[in-house]
């Protein structure tokens, strides 16, 4: 997919000089970073990440080395699977013979508007009525693109009924379900990218239950503790972190393992492992100015830490809306608000970095309103496939130990 440079240098333009200034601090410690042969790790939040077309834009940055790493939500596995975005119609339930009951609370239903081949093949693995489903694409409603895997039929159930699999064979071969997955989902998606070049991809703890069944199986493949020191050890060999629309943190801003401004501090005590932001350079793009209050009020007057030392309420104290990961971050030296679209910024962020490393991207998001975003968005409905679950349980037998294997009489 050719890049339009028009659009990368438009976005840039309609930013505010705050917003351009700091981009442009963040891509210098990016590319100094990658220079050097340090790493770069994307924690990334549900929703916007997919509409945008950023997920799929990070599964980019990691087939060229420039992001190492990735911290997710459940929801956007789940996306991920189903092939991210697709074409789905959206009609009225209740007209069509559903139970309001049934339904979610504006009595809508939807089916997924896939092809013959694809349709073909879903029912290899799970049953399909195609009385009904052939009944839905012709019921009156709106086509629209949207996340994948969702509330659609019969993509959302067949994304429900992998799961299970999907946890069995991660079980089995004593790996995260998102790498089992990854193993044949799309290389244009994260846990696909990741997959392919032993990148990381975890779902975060406060993340973990979205998605439905595979929210369940995700956090059934490991253990909370495991999980946790994981997502820590990503973390501490990060040299720079990129959070993108992202509501929680905690277990990167105030986890067990974290010393700065964490809960490591009896980890450490115990004679346990831990890591340390204080030297971490984190660039979180949030469409909340109360982050940049927060963070400027903190470089100025260290506020946020005189309310820490006094035990005072934060939100009382500072006189704003404050979200808890705001406190670790602000306080952070290293760290950067970038006020922004993440539709935005990303594009203008990716390009800058790839061209100071002399990198040639071969996909590129852009800002959904923009008609390169409405292009984006129907590659990826076209090109980013669901996961392929034979080639997954290909992988799985490779990864399985001998032991679990029953000898031929």
């Amino acid at each position: 997919m050719a890049i339009d440079q028009n659009s990368i240098e438009s976005m840039e333009k309609g930013l505010a000089s705050r917003v351009r200034s700091r981009l442009n601090q963040a891509v210098k410690v990016i590319v100094e970073t990658k220079e050097r042969g340090g790493k770069v790790v994307a924690v990334v939040g549900s929703g916007p990440n997919i509409h945008e077309g950023v997920s799929t834009l990070i599964a980019e940055l990691i087939h060229k080395g420039i992001i190492d790493g990735v911290s997710t939500s459940s929801a956007v596995i789940n996306h991920e699977m189903a092939g991210t975005l697709e074409k789905v119609k959206r009609f009225d339930g209740v007209a069509f013979g559903f139970s309001p009951e049934k339904l979610p609370s504006d009595g809508q239903f939807e089916v997924s508007l896939i092809s013959e081949a694809r349709l073909e093949a879903y029912q290899r693995e799970i049953h399909i009525d195609l009385g009904l489903y052939r009944k839905m694409r012709r019921a009156k409603g709106n086509t629209i693109i949207k996340v994948a895997g969702n509330m659609a039929y019969p993509t959302g159930l067949r994304t429900e009924r992998l799961a299970r699999e999907v946890l069995a064979l991660a079980r089995r071969s004593g790996v995260p379900f998102e790498e089992m997955v990854g193993y044949g989902a799309d290389p244009h998606t994260m846990i696909g990218a990741g997959a392919k070049h032993h990148v990381p991809v975890l779902v975060t703890v406060p993340q973990l239950v979205g998605g439905g069944e595979v929210g369940l199986a995700i956090g059934d493949s490991l253990s909370i503790s495991e999980r946790c020191q994981r997502i820590a050890s990503l973390m501490a060999e990060a040299d720079v972190i990129i959070e993108s629309a992202l509501a929680l943190s905690q277990e990167i801003h105030d986890g067990p393992f974290e010393l700065f401004t964490g809960h490591g501090i009896w980890s450490d005590w115990e004679g346990g492992w831990t890591y340390s932001l204080r030297d971490k350079k984190i660039v979180r793009i949030d469409l909340d100015p109360n982050l940049d209050k927060a963070w400027t009020r903190e470089r100025k007057t260290s506020m946020v830490s005189d309310a820490v030392h006094k035990g005072l309420p934060k939100t009382k104290f500072m006189r704003i809306p404050f979200r808890m990961e705001m406190s670790g971050f602000a306080r952070i030296p290293g760290s950067l608000p970038i006020v922004g679209d993440i539709g935005e910024v990303w594009p203008i962020l990716a390009t800058k970095v790839a061209d100071a490393l002399d990198i040639k991207l071969d996909f590129m998001s852009y800002k959904q309103s923009l008609p390169a975003g409405e292009k984006a968005r129907e590659w990826i409905v076209r090109r980013v496939n669901p996961v392929d679950r034979e080639r997954m349980f290909a992988a799985s037998r490779q990864l399985t130990p001998r032991t679990f294997e029953k000898e031929t009489p």
